[in-house]
């Protein structure tokens, strides 16, 4: 899995399009993930804010964290949480500081091996890792057209997952799968294809023919001013931690940058 900075930096590039193409995540899912009661949950790779506004909207008391300062600026404009710049693997925060972590489409990003000892150490005692990936449903046949045409979803979720009772830190995960529907009109689909960090880190004459071939495909299959109707499967899973087991010289990281609140991310 590709984590370099230059990665990093095409997320920051295709901001404006994750943030209004993304789908966010149905609110029977979010219960599985998190529970019924209000808990404090810090969330990693919070990105422009689709999981923490289904958090919050829940009663959770969240922290935001992302390594890309113009994805939590967009976040942090809108949604009054304490937002932290910072890596999954380097956590700024003192032992037993949430109940729950939640990663939405981000942890394949993350090192396992650095990531998991962080995550345990963050946890209090009965907390748990909730980890979701929203997936197309290429059963669908305009989506199977659309992704020979850009990038293929993960298919390794089940071996990401398995990372987690390998390593002695949390119990095998439970699974949920939820199913929902997203409507797009041209533009929705064109910001979409063009938040992908695959289609973000082409030159811009590759992006442009790639995109050329999702308007014929739009062009082909929508239903006049209806659009096109995009089926997600939601994939959840949680994990309990096992505290015990935890490395007991584990010390918090440095933060890159911290800001709280609205207006607040400084360096």
């Amino acid at each position: 899995m590709d984590r370099s900075p230059e990665r990093a930096r095409t997320f920051d590039a295709c901001a404006t399009e994750y943030a209004r193409s993304r789908p966010s995540y149905p609110e029977r899912a979010v219960r599985w993930l998190v529970g019924d009661h209000p808990v404090r949950v810090l969330e990693l790779g919070a990105g422009s804010g689709q999981m923490t506004d289904a958090l919050t909207a829940a009663g959770h008391d969240v922290v935001a964290l992302d390594r890309s300062a113009e994805m939590l600026t967009r976040l942090a404009s809108r949604l009054e949480v304490p937002v932290v710049r910072a890596v999954a693997e380097r956590l700024p925060f003192p032992a037993g500081s949430f109940d729950v972590v939640v990663a939405a489409q981000a942890y394949h990003w993350f090192d396992a091996e650095r990531v998991l000892p962080e995550l345990a150490r963050v946890l209090r005692t009965g907390g748990h890792l909730a980890l979701v990936w929203n997936t197309r449903d290429e059963s669908v046949p305009w989506v199977r057209r659309l992704t020979a045409i850009i990038d293929s979803e993960p298919d390794d979720l089940a071996a990401i997952t398995d990372s987690l009772p390998m390593s002695g830190l949390f119990d095998l995960p439970d699974s949920a799968e939820f199913g929902f529907w997203q409507q797009l009109d041209l533009d929705a689909l064109l910001a979409l294809v063009s938040s992908r960090s695959s289609i973000a880190a082409r030159t811009p004459r590759e992006r442009e023919r790639v995109l050329a071939r999702v308007r014929a495909l739009y062009d082909s299959h929508a239903s006049g001013h209806n659009g096109l109707r995009m089926r997600y499967a939601t994939r959840c899973y949680r994990a309990a931690v096992h505290k015990d087991a935890l490395n007991p010289s584990s010390a918090p990281g440095a933060a890159l940058r911290i800001g709280l609140h609205r207006d607040a991310l400084t360096e």
